[in-house]
């Protein structure tokens, strides 16, 4: 009522909030993750000792030149060699360039290009330096049309990766608006109440977006938050402020002012946001268990946008609603105006429930059954953390990366070996790693290499070398040749140096360490989330069985998204389909993200409809009459919320990252399994099987507060 009172003062701050801190992230420098920010690990040794060294080398970029038709005549390639280095020394900023290299088959020639980085304070990353070297690699191939002249490296790379990333926010941000209107305007049939809860959605990832964003200078970011920010935000805001709009609609409706209207509105539906919001932010913080900063990052930025889209449904929505009155329901559509004044239980609801409540038993088995059909393919989930091998085909550099591999195995993927030690024993360690990885060619697991890769930093107490192998990085044989050289060739050829630590890096180690890290900590994540729903429920409820029933339920709801997405992602059935790859695996953080995030906005539908079940219950009606109308008469707003949530997840199927495609879908499958199986389904069919005594209170529950809906 304060926001409602004082409405314009709310409207300005709540403009000025997402304005300016989304403005001013853009004058802090962000700090995103390292390597070895994701875990604990010996990776994670590996990645830190070469982060906090500096080497005296640059950024390397592989340039490749390759006919589009049969061989590459020799004097071709080469001539278009010294085209592409004289070129390249005229930028300036080149320390050195390597080759050319031609193939076996003849078809390839490889320049290694050296760009230089600067020293200390001032160097730069590599996504700073790589587009001059980008621009000329372009103009050389336009005078070439015969010929495929690209690059590819850390550089291009992650600037490509960025460049698509933007891309797909800004498609996801083009398609999912529309859609989200076009849902509420069939929700309200007018155009201020549909505009009012995308408003604020909209305006609740702006703010989260420039919180973010000046945190990231002490907290470290991921690339995906961003993405998981928009894709929470805009769901949930929505969501929010759909059932605060919607409430006050029907109040007005029933013939209350505006004011009571509003004050009704934020004793029932105000205290259900509450509940919701602060019930996601908390099972977010589960993240934190983890014990990695990846998850620290995705847990700051979901509890921020939850928040922010409460705070926006408690202030800046009571003071639009105080704001435009009545003019809220203008303009009207006609024909969904009409449908959206049809007010009471849902006939298609109705229709729905009537064979589940007469024939409970069947209803529960068939509810169960399908749900187990779908979770069934959960037990052969295969987590893993991606390599740049599961970058997206379509992106241009990650097919160049591709032809340099078959045409060069040895530049494909490898383990790095990573050495500390005193400076005056560098020409020993170097002389071991030389024997190490004489060693691992002669094995026969690994790529025969003429010369090892070896470099020291500049302070002499770290070396590190590089041993290539032929296979993906995210193959079974990369797994072996990892406990190969951690167990066997490392420990031989490096066991004897004196005060010296040696840890084994790279794609393949940092992929292993994280799943495996995270297989560890999800019991602790999904026990803590667990344990924090059941909480919630017995406060809303004090009825250990309803608590008990609802937290199964919800968890049902999970499990059938795991198994879709092994279903759809670690098979081949779907890539035409949704346009990926098969990696064969799971992202190995989107099965704890998809559990936590559901588990929290599963527990608002839960309060919204039992509530709405118990009220007639506590009037002494009949059982079936009261679930049936319980659900019915909820089941506009909620269908509305999960359509919304269904369709911006959706959206984010269709991205071109392998992670939001996964995570799209998990979210879209539960919300759909949760709103249809087990609303319509299971829920109904076993509060009927129970009885009447689960809503009775328990006597030692009697004393807790309560958060019910009421």
């Amino acid at each position: 009522m304060w926001s409602a009172k004082r409405r314009v003062l709310v409207l300005v701050l709540w403009l000025l909030l997402t304005m300016l801190t989304y403005a001013s992230s853009f004058l802090v420098p962000s700090h995103e993750l390292e390597d070895a920010d994701y875990l604990n690990g010996e990776s994670a040794v590996a990645e830190r000792a070469v982060d906090n060294a500096e080497f005296d080398e640059g950024a390397w970029e592989t340039v490749l030149i390759q006919a589009r038709e049969g061989n590459l005549d020799r004097a071709t390639g080469t001539a278009v060699s010294e085209e592409l280095k004289k070129r390249y020394t005229d930028l300036g900023n080149i320390l050195q360039i390597e080759g050319p290299y031609f193939s076996d088959d003849n078809r390839t020639v490889r320049l290694s290009v050296e760009m230089d980085r600067g020293q200390g304070t001032e160097r730069k990353n590599p996504v700073e330096i790589v587009q001059p070297m980008l621009d000329t690699t372009e103009s050389v191939q336009a005078a070439h049309s015969d010929l495929r002249i690209e690059q590819v490296g850390a550089g291009s790379i992650r600037k490509e990766f960025a460049y698509q990333d933007a891309k797909d926010m800004q498609r996801a941000e083009l398609i999912s608006i529309p859609i989200t209107l076009a849902i509420l305007l069939v929700a309200f049939g007018a155009l201020a109440a549909a505009g009012l809860p995308l408003l604020l959605g909209l305006t609740a990832v702006g703010a989260a977006l420039g919180i973010n964003g000046l945190l990231s200078a002490l907290v470290p970011i991921n690339t995906f938050q961003s993405s998981l920010v928009l894709l929470l935000g805009l769901a949930v805001g929505v969501d929010y402020s759909l059932f605060y709009v919607r409430r006050q609609r029907e109040e007005r409706a029933a013939g209350l002012n505006t004011h009571d209207a509003l004050l009704r509105t934020a004793a029932t539906s105000g205290r259900t946001v509450i509940v919701s919001g602060v019930a996601v932010a908390v099972a977010a913080g589960g993240m934190f268990f983890t014990n990695s900063t990846l998850f620290a990052g995705l847990a700051l930025g979901t509890m921020i946008v939850v928040l922010l889209a409460v705070l926006g449904s408690l202030t800046f929505i009571p003071a639009m609603l105080s704001l435009l009155g009545d003019k809220i329901n203008s303009p009207r559509i006609p024909l969904l105006w009409r449908r959206a004044q049809a007010s009471g239980e849902s006939r298609i609801w109705n229709a729905i429930l009537r064979p589940v409540l007469k024939a409970p038993v069947l209803t529960v088995i068939l509810g169960f059954l399908i749900i187990g059909a779908m979770t069934a393919p959960m037990f052969g989930m295969k987590l893993q953390m991606p390599t740049d091998d599961q970058l997206p085909q379509s992106y241009g550099v990650v097919q160049t990366r591709a032809r340099l591999i078959e045409a060069f195995p040895s530049e494909g993927s490898s383990h790095t070996v990573v050495v500390e030690h005193e400076p005056a024993t560098e020409e020993q360690v170097r002389a071991a790693l030389a024997d190490l990885s004489a060693k691992a060619t002669a094995s026969g697991r690994f790529s025969a290499v003429q010369e090892p890769r070896i470099s020291t930093s500049v302070d002499g107490r770290i070396t590190r070398m590089f041993v290539p192998f032929p296979q993906t990085a995210d193959s079974p044989e990369a797994e072996q040749t990892l406990q190969v050289l951690r167990t066997d060739l490392a420990p031989a050829a490096l066991g004897g140096l004196q005060n010296a630590t040696w840890a084994v890096g790279g794609g393949t180690a940092f992929s292993s360490d994280v799943s495996h890290l995270l297989q560890e900590r999800l019991p602790i994540v999904v026990g803590f989330v667990l344990l924090l729903s059941l909480i919630v429920m017995l406060l809303a409820f004090r009825s250990i069985i309803i608590a008990m029933l609802t937290t199964v339920l919800n968890v049902l709801s999970v499990a059938a998204s795991f198994g879709v997405i092994t279903l759809v992602f670690q098979n081949e059935w779907a890539e035409g389909l949704l346009g990926f790859q098969s990696s064969g695996f799971i992202v190995a953080w989107i099965p704890i993200i998809l559990f936590v995030v559901l588990i929290g906005l599963s527990m608002d539908y839960n309060v919204f409809i039992l509530s709405r079940i118990r009220e007639p219950l506590q009037r002494g009606g009949d059982l079936r009459d009261s679930i049936r109308h319980g659900i019915a008469s909820s089941a506009g707003v909620v269908t509305s919320a999960a359509m919304v949530m269904v369709a911006v997840f959706s959206v984010f199927a269709t991205l071109s990252t392998l992670e939001m495609k996964q995570l799209g879908v998990g979210l879209a499958i539960a919300i759909l399994v949760d709103i249809t199986l087990v609303r319509a389904l299971l829920l109904p069919g076993i509060l009927v099987l129970l009885g009447r005594s689960p809503w009775k209170e328990h006597r030692m529950l009697r004393r807790l507060p309560s958060i019910a809906h009421d």
